[in-house]
């Protein structure tokens, strides 16, 4: 059969734009791999009505409700590759099959490029963080720090005094500007310019960083913005196209989150990086916006 919507990825964003098409009664199908860009922490925070819960228990309970329609169905697994144009789209699975569709939403997520640095990777999500806004208010009057990646480290830096007195760690980087550098210092943040060679704590607890000098600073909780890719060649495969964001690729879409190919739909982290709620609600503004192009065409 022919879907109305194929929708590429199951998290916030994709069951958003699924639920609002299914109820539309749209024929519509979900692909998804099971694996969100959130699911290596234990709350999401600041999602309305939700504050706290579990994101997989968040994402399993939308999937249920969304289930329950009748024009909708879930397929387990990875898109490979999708070509076409407006109406007449295919696309194909990791497993061989081919789908075929009128219109796609592109809600596949982006993965997120950790630094090498020992300690790290088995703390994210959980006293490594990247949003103060998702695990700022846990961790409030708390000894924070944040590891310089790039420009917007010192801007997280200053934003992040709001919940805690902070360090920002340079990692052996340049100094901000004089202009920066005058913010932070009215911001009472710290400038730390060793190298950082690891993290230090008890399981996923972080309790130090340890420095190239010999040092051990006191911390417990870290924040990083690393850079990110997106999770599929999928966008570039359709001829979207793909702009630069604050930590990497995002792709392009307009303000009914239409990307620059007609009838593909982008929605959530790869087209704006931002937390939980937002993607959802963009999800449902593809969704909303996808079928009044089925409409009028």
């Amino acid at each position: 059969m022919k879907y109305d919507a194929i929708v590429i990825g199951g998290g916030f964003a994709g069951l958003s734009a699924a639920l609002y098409l299914a109820r539309a009664r749209r024929q519509v199908c979900v692909i998804d791999a099971g694996s969100p860009r959130n699911r290596f922490t234990d709350a999401s925070h600041g999602f309305l009505g939700q504050d706290g819960r579990n994101p997989r228990d968040l994402i399993a309970d939308a999937r249920r409700q969304v289930e329950a329609y009748p024009t909708v169905r879930f397929i387990q697994g990875s898109a490979d590759i999708a070509r076409g144009s407006k109406d007449d789209f295919t696309v194909t699975l990791d497993t061989g099959g081919v789908l075929s569709s009128r219109r796609l939403v592109l809600a596949f997520g982006l993965t997120d490029l950790l630094p090498d640095l020992p300690g790290l990777a088995e703390r994210w999500g959980k006293t490594v963080l990247a949003c103060p806004y998702c695990h700022g208010y846990e961790f409030a009057d708390r000894k924070l720090g944040v590891l310089h990646m790039g420009p917007m480290s010192a801007m997280q830096a200053a934003l992040i005094a709001d919940w805690g007195p902070v360090t920002l760690y340079l990692n052996g980087d340049n100094r901000p500007d004089d202009d920066m550098s005058a913010l932070l210092s009215s911001r009472d943040v710290r400038i730390e310019p060793s190298q950082v060679v690891g993290l230090d704590g008890t399981g996923t607890d972080l309790s130090a960083v340890l420095l190239a000098d010999g040092r051990r600073i006191s911390i417990d909780a870290l924040y990083v913005a690393p850079p990110s890719r997106l999770n599929t060649t999928i966008a570039e495969q359709l001829g979207c196209a793909i702009e630069t964001g604050r930590y990497g690729p995002i792709i392009t879409v307009n303000e009914s989150k239409m990307t620059t190919v007609e009838g593909v739909y982008a929605a959530g982290d790869i087209a704006r990086a931002n937390n939980a709620l937002i993607p959802a609600a963009d999800g449902a503004a593809a969704g909303i916006a996808l079928h009044a192009g089925l409409v009028f065409g």
